[in-house]
């Protein structure tokens, strides 16, 4: 394995800007706001937040669907806001998306059979017949999806099958990084465990690396090594997946933790769940000082003052908060089951 990034994220910045009339002075919404992180290669790394954090559009500015406020992304030790046309093309293809709703990314006119092998004639690549229908057994083989089903449209599968179908065209130019975009949040739970192994095989199989977008520890938690908490457009926590759901150092993080079901009803019941006052601020004004201390039940005076960044709390583990130990943080076990 390289030691060198496949994904590093510098001081990423997107602002949006909005005006509430014709005369009024347009506002930033700041939807990402200085995140920085790396992904190694064949790594899980999950960016993990409530909705309106900014998840989606980091997702988006990663894959060069939106250009940046500020900050660089780099593929590979590319600069992807450096690339234009061909060579952003072909810069593509070691980079794919499996989205949130397999309902509407899938084209219903379309049949399995074209929406798999569309990137190919895109790409110009497998123009060989035999050689395009060997590589198409085989993924097909690997997501699991009948050979019967290349015929049919997307609206004669249920949503899991969808789902496959969908990352079978995400897998067609042998990516090297997929972005996930919360991938099995539209599917039913006994489905989301079906894709989430299928998901995790594939990683081993094709030595892949996920940048996985969820609000759901308990999904991330199964198939990412890593995780940053995203919140209000920053990321406040870095750390190791069994790290950051053993010790959270963010109060945010304790929150979201203590909201995991548990399944052992006896854990449940003795646990301790924190619950946040307040909404979110608004990313086109937030607080001044740490954006989370409205809501933050160790607030400080410090707090309303003191911007907060990422400094290390533990090797390895990042947290944008000074009152670090908590006290009275709840084990593992009362936050999520094992």
């Amino acid at each position: 394995m390289s030691d060198r990034p496949i994904l590093e994220v510098r001081d990423l910045r997107k602002h949006f800007f909005a005006s509430n009339g014709l005369f009024a002075e347009k506002t930033a919404v700041r939807a990402v706001d200085g995140v920085s992180f790396s992904v190694m290669p064949r790594e899980s790394f999950a960016v993990v937040g409530e909705s309106g954090c900014g998840k989606t559009t980091l997702g988006k500015l990663v894959l060069a669907l939106e250009k940046p406020t500020g900050g660089r992304v780099l593929f590979d030790g590319t600069d992807m806001s450096t690339l234009t046309g061909r060579d952003l093309r072909k810069l593509r293809r070691r980079i794919q998306v499996i989205f949130q709703d397999p309902y509407s990314s899938l084209n219903p006119r379309m049949t399995v059979e074209d929406i798999i092998t569309e990137p190919w004639i895109i790409h110009d690549m497998h123009p060989d017949p035999k050689a395009r229908a060997k590589k198409l057994a085989k993924l097909l083989d690997d997501c699991g999806i009948a050979k019967t089903f290349l015929t049919r449209h997307p609206h004669e599968f249920s949503g899991g099958q969808r789902q496959r179908v969908g990352i079978a065209r995400a897998l067609a130019l042998d990516p090297e990084l997929v972005v996930a975009d919360e991938p099995v949040s539209a599917l039913d739970v006994s489905i989301q465990a079906q894709i989430l192994n299928l998901l995790k095989d594939l990683q081993q199989e094709r030595k892949l690396a996920y940048l996985f977008i969820s609000h759901d520890f308990s999904v991330v938690r199964h198939l990412c090594t890593r995780i940053a908490v995203m919140y209000l457009g920053r990321v406040v926590e870095t750390a190791d997946s069994e790290t950051l759901f053993n010790d959270p150092q963010h109060p945010y993080t304790e929150a979201l933790l203590s909201a995991v079901p548990v399944p052992d009803p006896s854990i449940e019941k003795r646990r301790k769940r924190i619950i946040l006052t307040g909404d979110v601020p608004s990313p086109m004004k937030p607080p001044s000082g740490c954006r989370f201390h409205p809501r933050c039940r160790y607030l400080r005076e410090s707090c309303r003052a003191d911007d907060q960044v990422l400094i290390q709390a533990k090797p390895g583990h990042e947290a944008a908060c000074e009152v670090l130990p908590f006290k009275d943080a709840p084990s593992a076990a009362a936050l999520i089951a094992l």
